[in-house]
């Protein structure tokens, strides 16, 4: 992949985790200056053997620990899910408004990374004109989060919506393997590999296309069902067993991806 004016810029990303550093590694290799950001010591080292210039900081809901000059880039991209821990879940979009306080001023650009779980199991098509209506916890604290974003930068916020994430340690054959009774077998997948997540990210910079909200979702929908009992075969395991029935799905598209970053899908689910 080319990268367009990538020469002496530098990018940051806060979370260098299993999507993070992926981001991190492809920007590097295509030119950028990288700045990368972990939570323990001991990734120091591995970011650095990596190419990326490494920063430990550490943030709760009150307070962000940073050298200041992590966030002078010309994008910061924003790479940390919410944790599945119900008090760290609930003081998520805190922690994303101190990150956007620290980051003010020094970067340019922000990317907040997302989950296409905003929009809820409402039986229909979304895209990212679609009223958001999340259903569970994490896709509340998200929305919440992408708020917070839009207040901070009204005219110029910049998400991602990621749909279901799979790729590399991430294999969907093991999901249900040799499960039997699993409901809603019918229901389509809204999923997105990561060698597609990392280069729509790409795309938004090389493009300079900052200022709207992407759904970063393959356009290849097939059943629960008929992906995970393929996806088990294909990796030697149990497969598994679902109930044919469609009792609450939704499809997602990316009506943006395709008009604003005429991205092509690499790999289809």
């Amino acid at each position: 992949m080319k990268i367009k004016n990538c020469k002496e810029k530098t990018i940051s990303i806060l979370g260098c985790g299993w999507f993070g550093l992926a981001l991190a590694k492809q920007l590097f290799a295509t030119g950028y200056s990288v700045n990368g950001s972990t939570t323990t010591t001991e990734k120091l080292q591995s970011l650095s053997e990596n190419n990326i210039n490494p920063y430990l900081i550490n943030f709760t809901s009150e307070t962000v620990s940073a050298d200041k000059t992590f966030f002078e880039a010309d994008a910061l991209f924003i790479c940390i899910p919410p944790k599945r821990n119900s008090t760290e879940l609930q003081n998520f979009p805190n922690k994303i408004k101190l990150i956007l306080e620290a980051s003010k001023g020094k970067a340019k650009q922000v990317i907040l990374i997302s989950s296409t779980s905003v929009y809820g199991e409402d039986n229909k098509i979304v895209n990212e004109n679609s009223e958001t209506k999340p259903d569970t916890d994490s896709g509340k604290v998200v929305l919440a989060s992408e708020q917070i974003l839009t207040d901070f930068l009204p005219n110029n916020y910049t998400v991602i919506r990621f749909a279901g994430l799979i790729g590399p340690g991430r294999n969907p054959g093991r999901f249900f393997a040799g499960k039997r009774n699993i409901p809603n077998g019918l229901a389509p997948v809204n999923l997105i590999h990561q060698s597609d997540a990392v280069g729509i990210a790409v795309s938004i910079l090389e493009h300079q296309a900052f200022g709207r909200i992407y759904n970063a979702c393959s356009t290849a929908h097939p059943s629960k069902k008929d992906f995970y009992t393929k996806a088990a075969r294909e990796s030697g395991l149990i497969e598994p067993e679902f109930l044919n029935e469609k009792t609450s799905w939704k499809i997602v598209e990316s009506l943006n991806v395709s008009e604003f970053l005429e991205y092509e899908f690499e790999m289809m689910i």
